[in-house]
């Protein structure tokens, strides 16, 4: 099979590899899937880059997300299976070969049945951004009639977390940098949007809300915007944060936290339990069986110019999610 690999950390353009490789056999409990699409994600890029330490496989092939039809099942795994579209979660997650190759093996749970509605590419956006912001708009039980605020509703988390707590009924704050994420971020239903470099968040999300503030913040930047937050959460609400990177040991102001009840829950998709699991993805299957979902993607590339999707990722200026077409 044709894929794309890598057997030593450092910047994309320099050990990226693509050519062919054996073709994988599904063993007992897997699939064999043939992927039609990779989603890139910013987790892929700094893990190729070393900033997750040494490799922990000899040669790895890169990407988590993506899109394909079954072809073949290993022992245990209903045959009906054969020809099923789907999307695939943490196909790089503790494995060795990823989802950025013409097929996979993986565990029949990590392959869900796709929407029929909802392209290859778009599937690719599914496993890591669209199940981020599930678990931060829901986890701490439904949004209706509630007030979100949605950190950074331009990328590729907030997009979805945006849609995700307008479908569950709730009203929705998010915050962008610029002018054109604002128009994302208003595209993807929010009914306040604010840009954090020239707007008094504090006082303005306090006046938007009749001084009550927000029940619940899906929050990527965590420490940096602390200050922010444990002024406009409201008595027993919860900051949901997948990131930190700006601040990765925030001080902690304790106190004003714990008076008011705030829940600080910090997650990582990759290894929520699987009751949590399964909640997300009939979750995000019944939100795209409804409609709700729009998937912003900002580029497509070939398995040719995965080296150069990588670098497009690490620059900061994609707003969505970047695939690779197999």
């Amino acid at each position: 099979m044709k894929a794309v690999w890598y057997e030593e950390t450092g910047k994309a353009s320099d050990v990226l590899k693509t050519g062919t490789i054996d073709n994988p056999r599904p063993l007992k409990g897997e699939v064999l899937v043939e992927m039609k699409s990779s989603g890139i994600n910013p987790s892929d890029v700094k893990i190729r880059a070393g900033a997750r330490g040494e490799l922990q496989y000899p040669i790895i092939i890169p990407h988590s997300d993506g899109g394909g039809i079954i072809r073949e099942v290993g022992e245990g795994v209903d045959v009906s299976r054969i020809g099923e579209r789907v999307w695939v979660w943490n196909g790089a997650f503790e494995r060795a070969f990823g989802t950025c190759a013409e097929l996979i093996s993986i565990p029949e749970t990590q392959s869900v049945r796709l929407n029929e509605n909802t392209s290859f590419e778009e599937a690719a956006c599914l496993g890591i951004p669209a199940s981020t912001a599930f678990y931060g708009i829901f986890a701490d039980g439904n949004v209706k009639d509630k007030t979100i605020l949605v950190s950074g509703g331009a990328g590729a988390v907030g997009s979805y977390g945006i849609q995700l707590a307008k479908w569950g009924g709730a009203k929705v704050i998010s915050t962008v940098s610029n002018d054109l994420k604002a128009e994302e971020a208003e595209k993807n239903g929010a009914d306040l949007v604010l840009n954090y470099k020239e707007d008094d968040i504090i006082n303005t999300v306090r006046d938007h809300t009749n001084g009550q503030g927000v029940d619940r913040i899906l929050e990527v930047e965590f420490g940096g915007n602390l200050h922010i937050n444990e002024k406009i959460i409201k008595k027993n609400g919860v900051i949901a944060s997948y990131g930190s990177a700006a601040i990765m040991e925030p001080k902690l102001p304790f106190y004003d936290l714990m008076f008011k009840g705030v829940k600080i829950d910090t997650y990582l998709i990759y290894i929520v339990k699987k009751n949590i699991r399964k909640n997300i993805i009939e979750g995000l299957n019944k939100a795209m069986a409804e409609d709700a979902l729009r998937h912003r993607i900002a580029q497509t590339y070939n398995l040719d110019e995965v080296a150069k999707a990588h670098q497009d990722v690490e620059s900061g200026v994609m707003i969505g999610n970047v695939v690779v077409k197999i």
